[in-house]
């Protein structure tokens, strides 16, 4: 029997719904880095009601146990986006600890303990085992020098905690690899002012019989071609990935030459943000199994080595990383529209997929969810950009009788970064409510070939702006949206999109910025050193930066304002220091804009903390509802909106 259900006409955005802030909060448990040791996995889950502790989880035949205790986190702050924070091996790990970025060894069940010295200013990432020397081979970053910047180097760390540089010279090492027989190492380098998705170099060296470095000598790379993931075969020949093509293809180096593996009009690699990054590993000599991503959705497949074809392999999912092999054991993070991140296990002996740990443990009924739609649009200059789509969806409320919903356009942080269909609570407890949502991948994004990744150079803050706008009014133009309650908001790189939008366009009535860049001046002063010649790639070189940093950087323009804003910022944040916020909101006051601003404590550049979640969302939401004149919940918290009703 079918019972007829009817839906509550009811104002966009004051839908209740299910999905609460504290939902949003308390049920994404970050999963990251899976890593097999035999028959085991190991992975790292983030705890929100610890303050963002991260903890090394390892699953085998015996069930699931966390292996690093409170207080311990495992995190490493090299580049300060840090990564590659463990290594499993035989039971036990070699993690970096968030608090004294100290070294630490735990043996199975027993209580870590310090392997380097305390107070050293030495931080530690990407491990590679050398077990036949006794050590570990990693990047290691200096900060015990007194200068400006840190220095950094490929370092061997002893089991006995005594440290050896093996390489030196270069502003930036990652992915030191040792071959199967121990008899060389592959690593990578870079050089300021690029960063690692411009221009890398993919070196190899042997292992002399002291466990020093000799024969050195360049494989790949240089200013213009962009190398990531150096692997090892298991018989020993060296793969690797590189946009040399235009697109993020595989290649391996045999006989002293390089050859193209798989050529295709996909990416197989992603820019290295984070170390330990995984999108294939060796299945066997003649088998790879590797992610590759077209069209901002990835895959699953099986490269042959012997004649590079690829076949792709059946998974519930669109958004695929950190892909781990152990036999016939595939580890990967997947996930869906209708799929929050998950760590799975794919037997590609054909048993039932294995989910081993859920980012969300318990979801939403699924008529609560909206589902995105992929969408193409025509923006400046002839471009065309990319987004996903998601329409309000709620099982008890339609909107009023001809209301339009208002519309979220989401930049997203990390300029080379990009949007992907995988479910998020953060998205939608807001469709949820009646809000419409696109999540932009604007020129500069991956997942569209090294072309479109081009086209935020000398160009942040406009072509990345330019999509925003065009989807926004795309969407406005066929009747999708309300033109009249346009929103944006945005993260860190995405924090100056918003800024640039209101500032520089009339498309949008208000904008959210979580711990957004304002000032590009600002910004080259205080970065640390992995970003810190990035602004000569994203704006300008050194010789014209100036005149373009006051060109593009908002807070210069602060008398084009007429949007009220909402500023969020993490106080402990190196990335992007308050200051950056904070000289943003003086200039709405001073231009008697609408303006709310939340500081939080213990936070620095993104939230971790549960309860950091729920007080920034809920004040989004308040600021929303105030600002279109909608009826605000008795339970929403308010908070102080500057000249609102100036």
């Amino acid at each position: 029997m079918t019972v007829a259900t009817s839906k509550q006409a009811t104002p966009c955005g004051a839908w209740t719904s299910p999905i609460t802030a504290a939902v949003v909060a308390a049920g994404a448990v970050p999963l990251a880095q899976p890593m097999p040791d035999g028959a085991a996995i190991g992975w790292l889950e983030g705890r929100t009601s610890e303050g963002g502790r991260m903890t090394l989880m390892v699953h085998d035949a015996d069930g699931t146990r966390e292996l690093t205790p409170a207080p311990f986190n495992v995190r490493s702050r090299v580049h300060e986006y840090g990564g590659g924070a463990y290594l499993l091996s035989s039971g036990g790990a070699w993690f970096s600890h968030h608090a004294d970025n100290r070294l630490y060894r735990v043996e199975n069940d027993g209580q870590p303990v310090a392997v380097t010295a305390a107070d050293t200013g030495h931080r530690f990432a990407d491990f590679v085992l050398d077990a036949g020397r006794r050590r570990l081979v990693g990047v290691r970053e200096d900060h015990s020098l007194g200068a400006t910047y840190p220095v950094n180097t490929l370092c061997a760390v002893g089991f006995d905690g005594a440290e050896t540089v093996l390489v030196e010279g270069s502003d930036f090492y990652a992915a030191p690899r040792l071959s199967p027989d121990g008899r060389q190492l592959a690593w990578l380098c870079w050089e300021l002012p690029h960063m690692p998705w411009e221009g890398t170099a993919l070196w190899l060296g042997d292992v002399a019989a002291d466990g020093t470095i000799v024969n050195r000598r360049l494989i790949a790379g240089g200013a213009d071609e962009a190398i990531c993931q150096p692997e090892w075969s298991p018989g020993g020949v060296l793969h690797f990935v590189s946009d040399r093509s235009g697109w993020w293809n595989l290649y391996r180096y045999a006989a002293d030459a390089v050859d193209a593996l798989c050529e295709r009009a996909a990416e197989f690699g992603v820019p290295q943000w984070n170390f330990g990054g995984s999108q294939y590993a060796f299945r066997s000599e003649e088998q790879i199994v590797c992610a590759y991503i077209e069209a901002g959705v990835s895959h699953l497949g099986i490269v042959s080595t012997h004649d590079g074809s690829l076949t792709p392999l059946d998974t519930p999912y669109e958004d695929i990383r950190d892909v781990k092999i152990s036999g016939d054991i595939v580890t990967l993070l997947g996930g869906a529209p209708t799929i929050a991140p998950e760590l799975a296990r794919i037997d590609l002996a054909g048993a039932p997929l294995e989910v081993l740990a859920h980012s969300i443990p318990q979801l939403p009924a699924t008529s609560y969810l909206a589902v995105p739609l992929a969408i193409s649009y025509p923006s400046a200059n002839g471009r065309t950009a990319y987004a996903f789509y998601y329409a309000p969806a709620n099982p008890d409320y339609a909107p009023l009788p001809d209301e339009l919903p208002p519309l979220i356009v989401i930049g997203h942080g990390g300029p080379t970064s990009m949007a992907t269909s995988t479910l998020k609570l953060s998205t939608q407890y807001w469709t949820s409510r009646g809000f419409a949502v696109l999540d932009v991948n604007y020129g500069g994004s991956t997942g569209f070939g090294r072309e479109y990744r081009n086209l935020l150079q000398h160009q942040w803050g406009v072509v990345d702006v330019e999509d925003c706008v065009a989807g926004a009014r795309h969407l406005a133009a066929i009747g999708a949206v309300d033109p009249e309650r346009l929103l944006i908001r945005g993260s860190s790189a995405g924090g100056l999109t918003v800024l640039s939008a209101l500032a520089f366009h009339d498309v949008f009535k208000a904008g959210a910025s979580y711990y957004g860049v304002s000032d590009l001046a600002g910004l080259d002063a205080d970065s640390h050193k992995f970003e810190s010649r990035y602004n000569a790639y994203l704006t300008a070189p050194p010789e014209r930066a100036q005149a373009v940093y006051r060109e593009r950087s908002p807070i210069h323009h602060s008398d084009k304002l007429r949007s009220p804003m909402i500023f969020f910022q993490g106080l402990d944040d190196k990335v992007v220091p308050p200051q950056q916020s904070e000289s943003m909101v003086d200039a709405l006051r001073a231009q008697k804009l609408p303006v709310a601003y939340l500081t939080l404590e213990g936070e620095g550049h993104g939230f971790r903390k549960a309860d950091s979640v729920v007080r920034t969302l809920e004040a989004e939401l308040y600021f929303y509802l105030r600002v279109f004149g909608i009826a605000v919940p008795a339970d929403l918290p308010a908070i102080e909106i500057e000249n609102l009703d100036a």
